[in-house]
């Protein structure tokens, strides 16, 4: 039975809108985005520094978020209280997650454990399978391939 909550804190790369690096757990402290923002950076190429865009959250603005953030040599970009277009790939995806995957489904028989697999799996196809028309009909994977991004 799914009884919890459970958190997700992606990286959307506002490229294409791939979803590079993404961390889900049940709860909402510093390893949830710490280790996000770890596995991210241990993709990006050793000239690559990309602005990172956030909310307001307190888990944005831990020292553990702010020295990975130093270290690496990226930047922050985070608007005043109530002004959202710093974050506002993360949250096209997150209402496009709720409509495609959350919204008109039962989840009265979905462990926590199950619950997590089934959002792991949609951020999968997500990337790989789900087309977009602004990528010509492929998905975020198939547009980098198309232009020999990655292999």
């Amino acid at each position: 039975m799914l009884s919890g909550k459970v958190f997700l804190s992606p990286v959307v790369d506002c490229f294409d809108g791939l979803i590079p690096s993404w961390n889900i757990v049940t709860t909402a402290d510093s390893a949830l985005v710490n280790t996000m923002l770890d596995d991210a950076i241990g993709i990006l190429a050793k000239n690559e520094r990309p602005l990172v865009h956030t909310d307001r959250g307190c888990h944005y603005r831990w020292a553990g978020w702010i020295f990975r953030m130093k270290e690496s040599g990226l930047q922050q970009s985070m608007s005043k209280k109530s002004c959202s277009p710093d974050n506002s790939a993360c949250e096209g995806f997150f209402g496009r997650l709720k409509n495609e995957m959350f919204y008109n489904r039962s989840w009265s028989n979905v462990t926590i454990k199950e619950f997590i697999e089934i959002l792991n799996d949609y951020i999968i196809w997500y990337n790989e399978k789900r087309i977009k028309i602004s990528l010509g009909n492929m998905s975020p994977l198939e547009y980098r391939q198309s232009l020999g991004i990655v292999a």
